[in-house]
């Protein structure tokens, strides 16, 4: 059944944009496709609705009695705390999160809470349905649990340059918010475990997760704006990563293109071998190695 409805929504997204390309005035011609396109949407509305994905996320430690309950108030504030720290990843991925303000697109990321998740104690968690093509929001959704849960093991057992791996892909203010939500369980003397689909991770005990809060503070991720002087070597378009190398032959940089850049392949039609000057945010979490991106052609000098 997912296989049937990833065709119809394929199909339904080729349609769309045929006809986005059709000028109104072409009557005749978008008569045939508006026809399909209604087939094809009311086909996909009559298959079964996919179920909605759910995360287990549960507690140990002084706030939680075994599998019998949880305190309420710890309860509550670790469920705020972990639906705000989702709520901007989820944005990161897909809204382009800002420094400041509210998050955006919070409504297209809700978070029910469907019952308790036993075990040790805790909630389990709806995301929103998957629609594989044609809710991207569903899919942002699913992406942003897999980077909480890859932040929260790889905060207690990775290096510091695979949790910079994943920082990269999010806006530092939401990783942040998961760092806020491992400060108030380490605050309340508790710890978690998350599973989601075919992932799982659960801290040891106590001292792992407060060394894991540790390593996601500000004070652990350092993040600078640089001056290099230059030339681009390569740039890959699809994978948005670069080359560059530096003046005098000091050095080579490897780094990627921010994604508010809507066409990386513009550096390899204009700045590929020329002298330049580029200015890179840099980011090192702990004693990684750094990583340098591109965040708009206007930091390009030639």
């Amino acid at each position: 059944m997912t296989d049937a409805r990833l065709s119809i929504a394929s199909e339904i997204r080729e349609l769309e944009s045929v006809l986005a390309a059709i000028p109104e005035s072409r009557v005749i011609e978008r008569m045939s496709l508006e026809s399909r396109l209604e087939t094809a949407r009311a086909a996909l509305a009559a298959m079964p609705q996919l179920p909605a994905p759910k995360a287990r996320l549960t507690f140990r430690g002084r706030p939680v009695f075994g599998s019998h309950g949880i305190a309420a108030d710890f309860g509550g504030k670790a469920a705020s705390a972990f639906s705000d720290a989702f709520a901007a990843v989820a944005a990161a991925l897909s809204e382009g999160l800002q420094a400041m303000g509210p998050i955006p697109g919070r409504d297209k990321h809700p978070l029910l809470i469907t019952g308790t998740a036993i075990g040790s104690f805790g909630f389990e968690f709806e995301l929103p349905a998957a629609e594989p093509g044609l809710f991207p929001a569903s899919e942002k959704a699913n992406e942003a649990m897999a980077k909480i849960e890859a932040l929260l093991r790889l905060a207690a057992e990775g290096s510091d340059d695979a949790v910079a791996e994943v920082i990269e892909e999010v806006h530092p203010r939401a990783v942040r918010k998961v760092h806020d939500f491992l400060e108030l369980l380490v605050q309340q003397q508790a710890w978690c475990g998350l599973e989601f689909g075919e992932r799982s991770f659960r801290y040891a005990d106590f001292e792992q997760i407060k060394a894991s809060c540790e390593r996601l503070k500000d004070s652990n991720i350092h993040e600078s704006v640089e001056a290099f002087r230059g030339e681009f070597q390569g740039i890959l378009p699809t994978g948005r990563t670069f080359e560059f190398r530096l003046a005098d032959q000091a050095g080579l940089i490897r780094g990627k293109v921010d994604q508010g850049i809507d066409e990386p392949e513009v550096l390899n039609r204009e700045w590929l071998h020329k002298p330049v000057t580029v200015t890179l945010k840099v980011m090192q979490v702990g004693q990684g190695r750094p990583r340098f991106t591109l965040m708009s052609l206007d930091d390009l000098h030639a």
